[in-house]
């Protein structure tokens, strides 16, 4: 991504890709039990990109990219939504946390809000927000804390602060023919001006000890960033488009030590993306490319979703595309001393669609229980070319594939773009952006659903 307008257009491609693919209908898988708990018509939400969080009472928080409250400057669609899914009595109940109206609010959120040590919940919208950019704003973080007395009344929006607003005219790319001349890799282009740049994307926000909140943002080939509580900005981290990487979609994790790991889309030695760590150094933070995807081999190209860690420290993730089937693939990378990292392919996902978009595999994070399996979702693999969920359960060293679901977008929806989060009971939840029955657009309004196992 080489500028903001090929960012935005990548984002454009993006969701145009999620609800522009053409329905394929047919049986469900058998074996687990799906149900979709929730159904959105629009003016609840719509359009459920990314997955979702749980807290420690099993209720389900998420977000929806459009619906909700009509704005002239979001479209009769809506800007979107935070909402919670609590089970009372024999079903699941949708409580609207927010609709955002844009702009000043924030417009369009894509990743899932997370919940900061102090019980505030956070997220990122990927436009909006006080500053100018191209288009619709350039994004937001905001909290949510619930109302100071008692709801007595059936609808009770969380109060809603902007935390920070992303971009301004020193984030936007555009203007420059080298970026990368412009603004060396690890240092901002105004080293005296605190902007962030713009369109949070996909990727959730995580937090320090102290409260303390990182993201990524993908645009102007991507920085990493940290924020406190009040607003305050700093950049930890750009980068050049290069070896270093390019467009990083996803979130950012910490290990024990305090360092962070993530992915970028792009970049690399190959240029078809990373897996990165940044290491606090000298008041700054250094970062290491841990692996480079190689193009065109089974190790599988552009990760969109993140990283998690196991118990013994290992790093597991996936790539979107490339792998033995076109259909992106799960990897993971081990500790193997003297600060290296080794790369070991875990299964190739198969792509079972048409090559239309830039989207086909898998693109959320994965989940791990308390065995050692992973879970995660795809866009457009499965048996019906809708995406899947599915299940990796390791055994003997080599992992045994399970199809959990896979979508028709029928009425089950279809193209989950998001993370699957597990209950105490090992129950799976996740989103997904469309469904038949017409409305959003005519290719429905999307789910969230569950797979008891």
């Amino acid at each position: 991504m080489t500028s903001r307008k090929a960012s935005r257009l990548l984002h454009s491609t993006l969701r145009l890709a999620i609800f522009a693919v053409a329905f394929v209908l047919a049986q469900p898988v058998i074996g687990q039990t799906f149900n979709v708990i929730h159904s959105f018509s629009g003016t609840d939400g719509a359009n459920p990109v990314a997955g979702l969080a749980i807290d420690a009472r099993g209720r389900l928080y998420g977000t929806t990219q459009s619906g909700g409250h009509s704005s002239g400057f979001c479209n009769e669609e809506g800007c979107g939504t935070v909402f919670r899914l609590e089970f009372q009595g024999a079903g699941w109940t949708l409580d609207p946390l927010w609709q955002f109206r844009g702009p000043s609010d924030g417009s369009t959120p894509m990743a899932r809000p997370a919940f900061a040590p102090n019980g505030v919940l956070y997220g990122t919208t990927d436009a909006g927000g006080a500053q100018f950019c191209e288009g619709p704003g350039c994004g937001s973080l905001y909290s949510l804390r619930p109302p100071a007395t008692a709801c007595t009344t059936s609808l009770c929006p969380w109060l809603e602060s902007i935390v920070y607003s992303f971009g301004g005219i020193n984030a936007i790319c555009e203007g420059f023919s080298d970026w990368s001349a412009a603004r060396p890799a690890g240092r901002p282009h105004d080293p005296g001006t605190l902007v962030l740049g713009s369109c949070p994307s996909f990727g959730e926000v995580t937090f320090d000890q102290a409260g303390n909140i990182y993201g990524a943002i993908p645009c102007c080939y991507g920085a990493v960033y940290k924020i406190t509580p009040g607003g305050t900005p700093t950049p930890l981290y750009y980068f050049s488009g290069g070896d270093d990487g390019n467009g990083p979609e996803s979130a950012v994790i910490f290990d024990q030590s305090g360092n962070l790991y993530g992915t970028t889309n792009g970049g690399g030695t190959n240029g078809c993306g990373t897996v990165y760590e940044l290491s606090p150094s000298d008041g700054g933070w250094t970062e290491k490319v841990l692996y480079s995807f190689q193009c065109g081999s089974t190790d599988g190209q552009y990760p969109i979703g993140g990283l998690i860690f196991d118990s013994a420290g290992n790093l597991y993730g996936t790539t979107n595309f490339g792998g033995a089937h076109n259909g992106g693939t799960v990897f993971e990378l081990t500790p193997a001393g003297g600060g290296n990292w080794t790369f070991h392919l875990l299964y190739s996902l198969t792509y079972n669609g048409t090559f239309d978009f830039l989207i086909y595999g898998a693109t959320g994070t994965l989940a791990i229980d308390s065995g050692g399996a992973l879970y995660g979702t795809t866009v457009m693999d499965g048996a019906n070319g809708a995406g899947s969920v599915f299940k990796l359960t390791p055994h003997n060293g080599s992992w045994t594939y399970t199809s959990l679901h896979d979508f028709t977008g029928g009425s089950d929806g279809g193209n989950p773009f998001g993370n699957v989060v597990l209950d105490s009971a090992g129950n799976v939840y996740g989103t997904a952006g469309v469904s038949s029955g017409g409305g959003c657009g005519g290719l429905g309004c999307g789910v969230v659903w569950e797979i008891t196992q």
